[in-house]
């Protein structure tokens, strides 16, 4: 029987794009990722990098680093250094395709003189409110700028005047002669020059008049040769004119504007003005702490680049804005992780446990398997001893019903060791339980009872003489959310910050194995979480583990995926 083709689905950018091939429109693929340098980058931007590096691969094409630093007042090296860290981790590689949009201010100058000597643009002197005033509304159309008069010649020679510091800021503008009719706003003679005396992180002082966005972006495509400009659907009403923009300025194979829906994510901090905010008043330790979802942030939390893109896959691409749930994200690191990652035991919230009938100078070496479900990770030695630590919440002295850990009498497992049964415990002068006593059975080496009898209970431990001390993280979201799930503010207009976000528990302990752990190393910590080795506050010999996310999830992913 002849297998029938598979038939695979494409997205509304690849069936475009494969439709301006087939057509002879354009004959390669060039794409372009292309961010503010004002800030760090946000899992919204993993998005875009991933969509867009993956277009330029799925066709044989290039992928384009550019940074759009044509707004001087907010831009830093800092913000530079941190993006291109970010794109390279998430894996695109823009090899020798890295450019600056500052690179071309001399030819979007020159282009600007051509829309002048074409009668497409004048120097306009009206006062921001009165650019508002003549601007109109969404149902009245603007009222034309009296300086649109002014002769090719007396605006040539005025933006040459802005060009050489003869205005102040704000004093002078250059606009582009289209409508002020147009049903369309950004249609309505936009300003595509401005005044100001700002001192550039590339260009220095050289220029104290800048372009804006919706001019120099097209301009930027045009000269890299970009075929498909793929950005956020917020820049759709922006589409006619930055064709306008190519158009007027003659490029022989201008590029195309194709929008895409922006990814929502429910109960996450994005917007860079409240993180720059919770970073200034030091509610968090940096644009990475791991609170937040900046992509320096996710790495510093213990999420890889496959599970990101793993997430932005199951998340799709579409024309219709929608909110995924941050639960997906956490279903998609679980799911690399528990099959990449060595377990390890650790105790966050220690209880000493002494075994009566131990041998008191006796430590052995059990063999234990790194991952239950990857045995390419092969096994471990942890050593085993008369003293342990056990989690606090794994002893009670008056249990409840179904609780199958310790107390007195109960017998349980310790994780691949011995069963041990409770025989009685210890308290402080203000009734706090500070020892536990037990006796262990040596027949059940390995966990197992020769006599087949069956234990409900299992409980994990670290051994008290070579248990490693270290810090421990956790955290929750860094704002509180209403019962809708949607984050929300205070009066003033800040964010309501969750005091819960972050627990640091300074003294835990871990099995041996983990002391030679290096920054980003992360590890399945039993019946914990998963825990990454935190790159900025870890020591020699004093690790400080991030919890990455919990065990498990109520989260179910989507029957269509």
């Amino acid at each position: 029987m002849e297998m029938e083709n598979e038939v695979v689905s494409r997205n509304f950018i690849e069936q475009e794009i494969d439709k301006d091939l087939e057509e002879g429109v354009y004959d390669h693929v060039v794409t372009r990722f292309p961010p503010e340098p004002n800030g760090y980058l946000h899992i919204g931007h993993a998005k875009s990098i991933i969509l867009n590096y993956g277009l330029s691969q799925q066709y044989h094409g290039e992928f384009h680093m550019r940074f759009d630093d044509t707004n001087p007042t907010k831009e830093k090296v800092e913000f530079v250094d941190s993006i291109k860290k970010d794109i390279a981790w998430l894996g695109a590689d823009w090899k020798d395709h890295l450019y600056f949009a500052s690179d071309y201010f001399d030819q979007m100058y020159e282009a600007a003189v051509k829309l002048i000597k074409k009668g497409k643009a004048y120097c306009s002197d009206l006062s921001p409110e009165q650019m508002r005033e003549y601007r109109g509304t969404l149902t009245e159309p603007g009222k034309e700028d009296p300086n649109k008069g002014r002769s090719v010649e007396e605006n040539l020679q005025i933006f040459e005047d802005m060009k050489n510091g003869k205005y102040q800021d704000g004093e002078m503008v250059l606009r582009a002669n289209i409508d002020m009719a147009s049903p369309n706003i950004n249609m309505r003679d936009p300003i595509i020059y401005r005044v100001a005396h700002m001192h550039h992180h590339r260009t220095g002082d050289k220029w104290c008049i800048y372009p804006m966005y919706d001019f120099a972006h097209p301009i930027e495509d045009a000269i890299e040769g970009i075929t498909h400009s793929i950005c956020t659907l917020e820049f759709e009403d922006h589409r006619p004119l930055y064709d306008w923009v190519v158009r007027e300025l003659e490029y022989p194979q201008p590029p195309r504007q194709i929008e895409f829906a922006k990814l929502y994510l429910t109960g996450v901090v994005t917007g860079k003005r409240y993180i720059k905010k919770l970073v200034e008043d030091g509610i968090v330790d940096g644009w990475d702490d791991p609170r937040l979802v900046s992509i320096s942030a996710l790495r510093r939390r213990g999420f890889t680049p496959e599970s990101i893109r793993k997430f932005v896959e199951l998340c799709g691409v579409s024309k219709a804005n929608s909110s995924v749930d941050y639960a997906m994200l956490e279903y998609c690191i679980r799911e690399d992780l528990k099959v990449t990652r060595p377990r390890a035991m650790a105790v966050l919230h220690p209880l000493k446990l002494v075994i009566d009938n131990y041998p008191e100078d006796q430590t052995e070496e059990l063999d234990v398997q790194n991952n239950l479900e990857n045995e390419a990770l092969g096994s471990r030695k942890v050593p085993f001893s008369k003293e342990l630590w056990i989690e606090r919440e794994d002893f009670m002295e008056e249990p409840p019903r179904k609780y199958f850990r310790l107390f007195p009498g109960n017998e349980v497992r310790l994780m691949n060791a011995y069963f041990v049964t409770c025989t009685g415990f210890e308290k402080d002068e203000d009734g706090n339980i500070t020892e536990v006593h037990c006796t262990y059975d040596p027949e059940t080496r390995g966990g197992n009872a020769p006599d087949g009898r069956k234990v409900k209970g299992t409980i994990h431990w670290v051994s008290a003489k070579d248990a490693l001390k270290v810090t421990a993280r956790l955290y929750e979201n860094i704002a509180l959310e209403d019962e809708e799930g949607n984050i929300y503010n205070k009066e003033d207009g800040s964010l309501n910050v969750n005091p819960n976000s972050l627990e640091t528990i300074e003294d835990c302990y871990v099995e041996p194995s983990l002391k030679d752990a290096k920054a980003f190393d992360s590890f399945q910590f039993v019946r914990n979480g998963f825990f990454t080795v935190d790159y900025k506050d870890s020591k020699e010999g004093e690790p400080v583990f991030n919890r990455i996310v919990s065990l498990k999830s109520s989260y179910k992913l989507p029957k269509n995926n």
